[in-house]
């Protein structure tokens, strides 16, 4: 061991450890004389250094929600919130002074920038601060988080003692988007961060939230850092992105056909789902009425139509009886029925029963839609016109009970569809009296949500095999650069064969053939399939059926002979006769 050598290297950490003290007591020293920071170069007898050490978390950044195409549908962006220094030894860079002296005055200033402010409360906690002795205060509502453009007009403005605090806040470029499914996310005062409240953007807290840091620095009076005090105790980590199946040019499409729909026919509800067949990856969605997701005061509708609204679709309903009867073997292809009423009552054997119109049984006669009586036609025409007398035929005379129930069961209505991160009802399979047994066969009595109705209709167009309807794609973690979770087309179930599939989609082109009922929704140079619906609402206030608004809707997949496009669109309206689809 060499000796020399290492009273060498001793000696030379003590001269550096030496030279480090030295500076440190020099800063010290020359504070103290000459009342100046070495390294920041501030006067300590500054009235804006007279400060205290502070504490703090750092928010973590806020991951951001993209569409499929990776246009920006949430993100976090700058923003500023206004403060009000009260100390009267504060003086601006020309020496005039810089405070708030007159809070009625500088309150009625601020009002013409920022219009949704209460002036006499901004007033008050003005005056509530001077009297306290505090150097400094927020002003309440509508003066935080406001935008970049606002806070530099304040400024020009150059109002004594009003300054500005760095912020952020959660905007929604291109709301309303989707808005009951993205829901939205805001400042929480009391967690002091920006929080989901509603939508995915709650749903998916845990990856979009991230993780905050700890800091510790010194503050001057008007609130900024003293240079050179900044310390960092914890980094903070970044939310993680959300990349949706959600395509922003067809919800842009929506979202304007849905409030052409809502004012054309005075609807209370309307909605579109837009889905990939092959994949059950949802493209578009909306559900109206709908809100500002950048100015969430005001939310008319707090469930989302396409999974927490359960209704009683209506004749949309039937290809699902017609499967069940192809898929059983029993449906009597060509065979005819005589439309127009029908009355049933239980036979020997307590099965359901036709029986000649007049008779009495203490069942309600069932009859075609506004009276119609299309006398004797084929099962087949029966769909296109739809008619609810071939419904009662199949599920009386060629589909029992326990298939109705199970085929029911199979498509997965009345069971939650487990789409990820989205809020589900159920609805309520209500089959047990011959009435109600009947009345699902036609979209009544049983009650589903839209998503289910889609889910089961990608059987029809799919093959035979049922496709879970689905919108985030996936979750990305850029710091780390890698996928923190990933989804793919699942397929759920297959009800019915890839040939029943293909009988049902060919009965479904004569619901768009001329003068059928889905002629209307026909759109030149596409060939679709489709079903429409009128459905009747259930008033609970009343116990009865509404007299005066119903549930319309159309199923409709393209192109015809291999749909790889499905679309279900739907309102609530008095004006259930003589509407038109938007162009």
């Amino acid at each position: 061991m060499n000796i020399n050598k290492t009273n060498k290297k001793m000696s030379a950490i003590l001269v550096v450890m030496l030279v480090i003290s030295a500076i440190v007591v020099s800063n010290v020293v020359y504070t103290m004389i000459f009342k100046h920071h070495i390294w920041s170069g501030q006067d300590v007898l500054h009235s804006k250094i007279r400060s205290s050490i502070v504490n703090t978390s750092v928010e973590a950044k806020r991951g951001n929600i993209y569409d499929r195409n990776h246009n920006v549908i949430a993100h976090q962006i700058p923003a500023y919130t206004v403060v009000a220094y009260l100390d009267d030894s504060i003086v601006d860079e020309n020496g005039d002074p810089d405070y708030v002296s007159d809070p009625k005055k500088t309150a009625k200033e601020l009002k013409k920038y920022l219009p949704n402010i209460d002036e006499k409360q901004v007033a008050q906690i003005l005056e509530n601060a001077i009297k306290n002795d505090l150097s400094q205060t927020e002003l309440g509502s509508g003066t935080k988080r406001i935008d970049k453009e606002v806070m530099e007009t304040i400024r020009k403005a150059n109002i004594p003692g009003i300054g500005f605090i760095d912020d952020i806040k959660r905007e929604y470029p291109t709301t309303p988007f989707a808005s009951n499914l993205i829901g939205y996310a805001s400042y929480d005062e009391d967690e002091q961060k920006i929080l989901g409240k509603l939508g995915l953007e709650q749903m998916l807290e845990e990856y979009l939230a991230g993780e905050d840091g700890s800091i510790q620095y010194q503050q001057m009076v008007d609130g900024t850092v003293l240079p050179g005090t900044l310390q960092v105790f914890e980094e903070a980590v970044d939310g993680d992105d959300v990349i949706l199946t959600i395509d922003s040019n067809l919800q842009s499409v929506v979202e304007a056909q849905l409030q052409e729909t809502i004012t054309a026919n005075n609807a209370s509800n309307a909605w579109a789902i837009v889905v990939e067949v092959e994949t059950g990856k949802i493209l578009a969605w909306g559900s109206y009425p709908t809100f500002n997701q950048n100015q969430p005061t005001e939310i008319p509708n707090f469930l989302n139509n396409m999974t927490e609204m359960s209704i009683e679709p209506g004749s949309v309903m039937k290809p699902f009886v017609y499967a069940t009867a192809i898929d059983s073997g029993v449906y009597p292809a060509g065979q005819s029925y005589t439309a127009g009423s029908f009355t049933y009552g239980l036979d020997a054997n307590g099965n359901i029963a036709r029986v000649a119109n007049g008779t009495q049984t203490g069942f309600p006669v069932i009859n075609d839609a506004l009276g119609e009586n299309f006398g004797v036609i084929t099962f087949e025409q029966g769909l296109a016109f739809s008619s609810n007398i071939a419904i009662c035929e199949l599920l009386t005379n060629y589909v029992n009970y326990n298939q109705f129930s199970d085929y029911l069961d199979r498509f997965g209505f009345y069971q939650y569809v487990d789409i990820p991160f989205v809020s589900e009802a159920k609805g309520t399979k209500n089959i047990e009296s011959p009435s109600d047994y009947l009345s699902t066969g036609f979209g009544q009595a049983s009650s589903l949500t839209i998503l289910q109705l889609v889910q089961a209709y990608t059987a029809i167009f799919n093959d035979g095999k049922m496709m879970r309807p689905y919108v985030v794609d996936e979750i990305y973690n850029i710091e780390s650069d890698h996928v923190v979770k990933k989804f793919e087309p699942e397929v759920v179930g297959e009800p019915i064969s890839a040939e029943t599939a293909a009988k049902v989609r060919e009965l479904m082109r004569g619901v768009m053939a001329p003068g059928a009922t889905g002629d209307k929704f026909n759109v030149d140079g596409i060939e679709m399939i489709g079903k429409t619906g009128t459905g009747e609402i259930y008033n609970e206030k009343t116990g009865g059926y509404d007299k005066t608004n119903y549930t319309s809707s159309a199923m409709l997949a393209a192109p015809a002979n291999d749909p790889k496009i499905m679309v279900y669109w739907g309102m609530q309206s008095s004006n259930y006769l003589d509407y038109s689809p938007s162009p």
